[in-house]
């Protein structure tokens, strides 16, 4: 049997932008990355030691403490109230720096208020 065709995989431009920002951008113990991400209907923020593996801490519009009915989950009001959850579940855990990925994204609105939250809320980047 000869060779499959299989389809090569096209790159969208925001996941160009992400892997290119991730070669530069990698949590350490010390500093650990905090990551966002946005679909239509949610926001993830997670913070991430990438030298270990492991999230330290995260905060997302799908956990029940921050799930609203009815209601559009992305938009920046819910941001801001992520990125001042990640922040405040970090600096329990003893975080205080960290370094910021906005995961291909423009830093407008969503990802600008989510981490001007964190920075209000005591994180500093």
């Amino acid at each position: 049997m000869g060779k499959q065709n299989t389809p090569k995989k096209t790159w969208t431009a925001r996941e160009r932008i992400h892997t290119r920002i991730r070669r530069k951008v990698t949590g350490t113990t010390e500093r650990p990355r905090l990551a966002v991400n946005f679909s239509n209907k949610n926001i993830v923020a997670q913070i991430i030691d990438d030298h270990e593996g492991v999230t330290v801490a995260s905060a997302s519009t799908l956990e029940k403490t921050t799930k609203q009915k009815n209601k559009s989950q992305a938009n920046i009001q819910m941001a801001e109230s992520i990125g001042r959850l990640a922040a405040e579940r970090a600096i329990a855990k003893n975080v205080k720096a960290v370094v910021f990925d906005r995961g291909g994204f423009k830093y407008h609105g969503k990802v600008k208020a989510l981490a001007d939250a964190a920075r209000a809320a005591g994180l500093q980047f």
